[in-house]
């Protein structure tokens, strides 16, 4: 399937050329830019969810990610970003995993990822698969494992098995602080940093022994939260509570 012609229209009659020029300089990516704000994108978004069914959105979805423009693909993860997936959000799931390898850019692999981890948050054995991605040779895969787990960094009274999982991805970091690529040190420090608003203790830890190495810009950035009087200044307990990402 192709992107529908009207849907083609309103994306490319909310481009600015201007802008368009701007962010391909910026991403530095051979994909075609409309430069379109992200504000529309989230409205447009919102509205084809309502007046949608869920194959339909798989498959525009899809036809979305194949015209291979930066919004499109955007607008395509957008698609699939919703908290709760009914009846089934296997298919989700499956096009979101084949979508992974062809990440090449932060942009469009973090918006990719906040589908993901909403996947990730309703089935946690999924997890399995995410962890596979930690020694793929595409950076932005390896980063992707970090970014799609951020939620488990974010809990706020986390329960016992959360508190396992928080350990499983700071594993894969301890294994990331040798890549030198700035952009895993930052994926790193990104997941450091906001653990830290939860349980400073687990990241002074973690960068006083695995993280010792990390890049000074790093280090830096994980720790920015945790001056005196920063927020989480004690270790969470498991509650029966959880927030999202």
């Amino acid at each position: 399937m192709s992107v529908p012609p009207e849907l083609q229209g309103r994306l490319h009659g909310m481009g600015d050329a201007v802008k368009a020029a701007e962010m391909a300089a910026y991403h530095k990516t051979d994909r075609s830019f409309l430069g379109v704000p992200a504000l529309l994108l989230d409205e447009m978004a919102r509205d084809l969810r309502r007046g949608m069914t869920l194959p339909e959105r798989l498959e525009t979805a899809q036809a979305l990610w194949n015209s291979d423009t930066h919004e499109g693909r955007i607008l395509a993860a957008k698609l699939l970003t919703q908290a709760r997936i009914r009846p089934d959000d296997a298919p989700v799931w499956d096009m979101i995993v084949a979508w992974v390898p062809q990440f090449d850019s932060w942009a469009l692999a973090d918006h990719v990822a906040i589908a993901g981890a909403k996947r990730l948050q309703a089935v946690p054995a999924r997890l399995n698969e995410v962890e596979t991605w930690t020694t793929d040779s595409n950076l932005w895969v390896r980063r992707a494992a970090l970014v799609m787990t951020l939620p488990w960094a974010r809990l706020a009274h986390p329960k016992a098995a959360d508190l396992a999982v928080r350990e499983r991805v700071l594993g894969w970091a301890a294994g990331y602080v040798e890549d030198r690529d700035r952009f895993i040190q930052k994926a790193v420090a990104w997941w450091l940093r906001d653990l830290s608003r939860r349980d400073p203790a687990r990241v002074r830890a973690f960068l006083d022994g695995p993280g010792a190495a990390l890049t000074q810009a790093a280090r830096t950035e994980a720790e920015r939260l945790m001056g005196p009087g920063a927020p989480g200044d004690q270790v969470s307990e498991p509650q029966s509570q959880s927030s999202g990402f």
